[in-house]
């Protein structure tokens, strides 16, 4: 897929900056949300270089924030890359951590800096997904408190509560971890992809944790957009059957099917949807080592975290 890159106008040498981190923000057709999220992110002190992946569908997007000052690139896909975004973002940075954002989303001062020591002083550690702030109010995201408990028992040589899971507008990468298990997987696109993520990580030998000192807000549209619960639906069996034992994926399976029989919203086009990429899944499956399964069947028995849908950009 061939990409388009342009370079931006980040601020100058004389700028004070941490060099450890930049903000990667995926967007499609929301050129408001995203100068609002880019001005955020060009006051905090940290002045982390962003790289914005535009999927939108004309250019009318990097038209708008080119010359924003803090804007490092801005690329631009030939096609929608949905999460995959990310990845191209990861491939472009040239700072040893990597945080995301959506064009709804962005960073607490300060909390990138943290980060970056924490990646610092704990060299396993891949991932660190943020206490997460919802709105002008700063609610909680409902995915905090299931964070939070996680049963996984701490380890020692990482901070935090030990996950597999996270937002991901509200997490921190190692790049060179991000890049050695290949970054979020291409079959899933978006919709629960961090799941994935966060199994290959762990099965990598990489830490992944969450650190509530760390925040992200969140500010979702009113334009109507969701996360499609159908892709939530669909990609968790997918992300079953590319790792999980055959019982957990004919559990998840079966679940889905009755849900469609009973007309559950999204779910009868889940169903086809996951039918239809059966097959590639299957020749890319992987099984997790048997410590990370041992991990994700203590989650399984966990409540979900996200009860409803989530607002945030279509990509």
């Amino acid at each position: 897929m061939s990409t388009e890159s342009v370079p931006g106008t980040a601020r100058g040498a004389g700028a004070a900056r941490d060099p450890r981190v930049s903000v990667a923000v995926i967007t499609r057709d929301r050129p408001d949300s995203l100068l609002r999220t880019l001005d955020a992110l060009a006051g905090l002190p940290e002045r982390p270089p962003v790289i914005v992946v535009d999927n939108s569908r004309d250019d009318s997007t990097g038209r708008a924030v080119l010359g924003h000052p803090a804007l490092d690139r801005l690329l631009r896909p030939a096609a929608n890359t949905g999460a995959l975004g990310r990845n191209l973002a990861v491939r472009h940075a040239r700072t040893p951590y990597v945080a995301f954002s959506d064009d709804d989303s962005w960073w607490e001062p300060g909390s990138l800096a943290r980060a970056a020591d924490l990646l610092d002083r704990h060299p396993r550690l891949g991932l660190l997904a943020a206490r997460t702030l919802v709105g002008d109010e700063a609610d909680e995201d409902p995915l905090n408190a299931v964070l939070a408990d996680s049963p996984l028992p701490p380890q020692p040589d990482l901070p935090g509560r030990p996950v597999l899971g996270f937002l991901g507008c509200a997490s921190v990468v190692r790049r060179e971890a991000f890049l050695a298990v290949g970054g979020f997987h291409p079959l899933l696109f978006f919709g629960g992809e961090e799941t994935l993520l966060a199994y290959d990580l762990a099965a990598g030998g990489w830490g992944v944790a969450y650190e509530p000192s760390l925040r992200a807000h969140h500010h979702p549209g009113t334009d109507g957009r969701t996360g499609r619960p159908f892709l939530v639906r669909r990609n968790h069996v997918l992300t079953t059957c590319l790792r999980r034992p055959w019982p957990v994926v004919l559990r998840a399976g079966a679940d889905l099917a009755l849900a469609a029989a009973a007309d559950r919203p999204g779910a009868r086009r889940a169903l086809k949807e996951a039918l239809a990429r059966f097959p590639a899944a299957l020749a890319r499956r992987r099984a997790l080592p048997p410590h990370v399964e041992h991990a994700a069947r203590l989650l399984d028995r966990q409540p979900a975290g996200r009860p409803g849908p989530r607002k945030g950009p279509a990509r």
